[in-house]
């Protein structure tokens, strides 16, 4: 309830302004209309009731409301009998009626589509009903010159409120979307990529070394003895040491190599245009900066990493494949004592080939 009282305030905010403003400068076309018609003096004063004093008690009612999203609904109801019942007490002058009723509809229809759009009209024939009542039927079909001027301000200023209302909340909306894609594909405990987003970046990365015959190394990091960690210091330093790391890969990558979150306490980096001796040099740093951080909570704390790496070469015929070369060199990196950066053997074959005079 909370949230949805929230996200009702956000929207009678949002009203607020343009119904002040538009209900302001509506009051000026009735009011044009209206005055060769010789209304009684409650009239008026209901006039003016409508155009500067409704706004604020429409707020106050919304905002005070368990449900603001609710009650702004229904002050829009409100507004379209206001609408149907000024139009009629006019006696249907073309233009001025024809402004005020098609601002309601489209107020109706931006807020809730198609139903609010049935619901508005049905609420402007009670309005118009109510004129009857009154005042009785009656048509006027001639416009004068001075009532043109007054609808004015109404057809073109309050349009711009509108916009700038829609505008904003479009950049709003953007921003939001931005927001919720990058919590897509980001690990929450790390920021860095997670698993399915940095899969899909590999497959990318890949095609393109094909493509275009670049470099590129691929890095999968493991935290040694991570469950012992986690066991012996509790699962917040364990959490801490993966932070960690991630902050240590941030600061020493470029920003065009791709980290991510491989899972658990695995982490895997794409360097684009990186020589397998490059991203050895570093990893190395990285492994460096990892065993000298301390933890004030548990000094007796060193982390150390192992790390496989692989290049990407022209006879693997698909990411996966990349991506196995790399655990294969995690996976003697791990079973040859830790705490090491190891290369896959057909990256060293390549290696030695390359070396050979």
């Amino acid at each position: 309830m909370d949230n949805q009282r929230g996200k009702g305030l956000s929207f009678a905010r949002r009203i607020y302004a343009p119904r002040t403003f538009g209900l302001a400068i509506g009051c000026l076309s009735v009011s044009a209309a209206m005055y060769p018609l010789n209304m009684p003096a409650w009239v008026w004063a209901l006039l003016l009731t409508c155009g500067f004093i409704w706004p604020h008690l429409a707020y106050q009612r919304s905002s005070r409301s368990d449900y603001p999203y609710r009650a702004e609904r229904h002050n829009m109801l409100m507004d379209s009998v206001f609408g149907g019942f000024w139009a009629a007490t006019i006696q249907f002058n073309p233009l001025p009626s024809v402004t005020i009723l098609s601002m309601m509809i489209m107020n109706n229809v931006a807020v809730g589509g198609p139903k609010m759009l049935v619901r508005g009209t049905v609420a402007q024939a009670v309005g118009v009903a109510l004129s009857w009542l009154l005042f009785g039927v009656g048509f006027n079909p001639d416009t004068t010159p001075i009532q043109v001027y007054a609808c004015l301000p109404m057809l073109t200023l309050y349009p711009l409120a509108i916009g700038m209302v829609s505008y904003r909340l479009a950049n709003t909306l953007a921003e939001h979307k931005r927001a919720l894609s990058d919590l897509s594909r980001t690990d929450s405990l790390t920021g860095l990529l997670n698993h399915g987003s940095w899969k899909d970046l590999l497959q990318l990365s890949f095609q393109k070394c094909q493509r275009t015959h670049s470099n590129a190394t691929l890095a999968l990091i493991d935290i040694d003895h991570f469950k012992r960690i986690n066991d012996s210091y509790g699962h917040i330093v364990g959490d801490s040491v993966l932070r960690q790391l991630s902050t240590a890969l941030q600061e020493n990558l470029r920003a065009d190599d791709l980290a991510g979150r491989y899972g658990g306490d695995e982490f895997c980096v794409i360097l684009p245009n990186r020589s397998l001796l490059q991203a050895q040099e570093i990893m190395e740093r990285l492994r460096h900066v990892c065993r000298s951080y301390s933890y004030p909570d548990e000094p007796d704390l060193q982390v150390s990493l192992s790390i496989g790496l692989a290049s990407c070469r022209p006879e693997l015929a698909d990411a996966s494949m990349w991506l196995n070369e790399a655990d294969k060199a995690l996976y003697i990196a791990k079973n040859t004592g830790r705490d090491k950066i190891s290369i896959g053997a057909a990256d060293l074959l390549a290696v030695t080939i390359l070396s050979k005079p």
